[in-house]
């Protein structure tokens, strides 16, 4: 299997509900490093992955949807704990439907795969694996 994986970071407020969550539960702030990686059997036929210069452009769109906002505050997240694993599902979901709308061009259609990691620190983070 073949990967390549951009970059992207994201900085957001949010707060949790639920004792297992201790002090997280009042808002506090979060900075992530956003790893995508988009993985293929065999290589295109310009024998890559994916086009690098649009896998960076699009996870940036996605991630910036949310950059330097309180998540409590947005309506499609209300009632939701904004875990880093419930976040890295949001992206790569978003990211698959952006494969499948064409915007990573037409060779990202023989994508089998993407995996969004969030890096919540050097020691802590959490990924989502889908299959396109």
């Amino acid at each position: 299997m073949f990967s390549v994986t951009v970059r992207e970071h994201l900085m957001i407020a949010h707060s949790f509900r639920g004792e297992v969550f201790g002090p997280a539960q009042r808002l506090h702030g979060a900075t992530f490093l956003v790893d995508a990686t988009f993985r293929r059997s065999e290589l295109d036929s310009d024998n890559i992955v994916v086009d690098i210069g649009l896998a960076t452009r699009e996870l940036n769109a996605v991630v910036s949807r949310f950059n330097y906002r309180n998540l409590d505050d947005e309506a499609e997240f209300e009632g939701v704990n904004t875990s880093t694993e419930y976040l890295a599902r949001v992206i790569a979901d978003r990211l698959a439907d952006r494969v499948e709308s064409g915007a990573l061009g037409e060779g990202a259609r023989g994508l089998a795969g993407i995996t969004v990691t969030l890096h919540e620190s050097h020691i802590a983070w959490a990924s989502y694996e889908r299959t396109l």
